[in-house]
C-alpha cells in the first residue's frame, strides 16, 4: 500500500542529498541548451564534478522549437561528426545539410550527458556570480519561479572552479559581471557588444571563434558567446552551437 508522506519524503530526501553533493564544482554551466550539454557531457566524461542549472522546466533550450515552431534543426557538415559521436542520426537534405528532429536532438543530448555524469537542475535560476580573488568562483542560486515573479527571496550559493554561460542570447552570466562588478569584457563598448543580425555561416563560424574565458573563471558558449562579443545570429542550424559546447569543454580541461 502506499504511503503519500512516503512518496514526498522521498522526493525530499533524494533531492536535497543531490543538491548538497553539488555545493561544490569543478564546473558549473547555467543554461540548459545545446552547447551547454555537450560541454557537461565533455567534461563529466572526463571525470569532473559538473552540474548544469536551467531556469525554465524543460532542458534543451530553443531545440524543441526547431524553425518557426517547426521541430526539425539543421545542422551543416561541420557538426555532423558530432552527431555520429552522440549516436544521434541526422537526415542528408542535400550536400552538406543535415537535418535531425528537434525533439530527438534535445532528449538525446540531456540523456547523453547525464549518462556522462552531469547532473542536471532544472527549474533552478543564477541571480548572481560569486567573485574570489577577482574571478568568477560560484553561482548565486534561486528557484527559476522566483527569479521569474521577482520576489525579495534570499537565495542559495555554490562554489565552482569554473562557471559556463550557455544562456543564450541574454547572456545572464555575463550581463551581472558588467552590471553588478562593472566588468569591461569588450575594450570598445566596456560592456556586453550585443548580438547582430542575421548571417548563418558568419554566425555559426563566430559562435565557435568567440567560445572562450571571457573573464577569469567565466567562459562563455553558444549564442551567449556571440552576444558578449558581437557575432552574428543564424537561426536553426545547430552544428555551431554544439561545436562551441565541445570547445568550452576542451579549453576548461586543459585548466582544471
Amino acid at each position: 500500500m502506499l504511503n503519500e508522506v512516503q512518496i514526498s519524503k522521498a522526493i525530499i530526501e533524494t533531492y536535497c542529498r543531490k543538491l548538497t553533493a553539488n555545493l561544490e564544482l569543478d564546473v558549473a554551466i547555467v543554461g540548459g541548451g545545446p552547447s551547454g550539454l555537450v560541454a557537461g557531457c565533455y567534461l563529466a566524461r572526463a571525470g569532473h564534478k559538473v552540474a548544469l542549472f536551467e531556469k525554465k522546466l524543460s532542458i534543451g533550450g530553443g531545440v524543441w522549437a526547431g524553425g518557426m515552431m517547426f521541430n526539425e534543426v539543421v545542422v551543416q557538415e561541420a557538426g555532423k561528426a558530432l552527431l555520429d559521436e552522440f549516436h544521434i542520426p541526422a537526415r542528408t537534405f542535400t550536400d552538406g545539410y543535415y537535418t535531425v528532429d528537434a525533439v530527438y536532438l534535445a532528449s538525446s543530448l540531456t540523456q547523453r550527458a547525464m549518462d556522462a555524469g552531469l547532473t542536471i537542475f532544472n527549474l533552478v535560476a543564477m541571480e548572481d556570480v560569486v567573485i574570489k580573488d577577482d574571478r568568477v568562483g560560484g553561482l548565486v542560486l534561486n528557484w527559476g519561479a522566483v527569479a521569474t515573479l521577482d520576489w525579495p527571496v534570499d537565495p542559495l550559493v555554490i562554489h565552482s572552479k569554473f562557471v559556463i554561460d550557455s544562456t543564450g542570447h541574454p547572456a545572464n552570466v555575463a550581463e551581472v559581471l558588467v552590471r553588478k562588478m562593472g566588468v569591461k569584457l569588450d575594450t570598445q563598448t566596456g560592456g556586453i557588444v550585443g548580438e547582430k543580425s542575421m548571417n548563418a555561416e558568419k554566425g555559426e563560424m563566430q559562435t565557435v571563434e568567440n567560445t572562450r574565458e571571457v573573464y577569469p573563471g567565466l567562459f562563455v558558449s553558444g549564442m551567449a558567446a556571440n552576444t558578449v562579443c558581437g557575432g552574428y545570429r543564424m537561426g536553426p542550424v545547430f552544428g555551431g552551437m554544439l561545436l562551441s559546447g565541445q570547445k568550452a569543454a576542451t579549453e576548461i580541461l586543459k585548466k582544471l
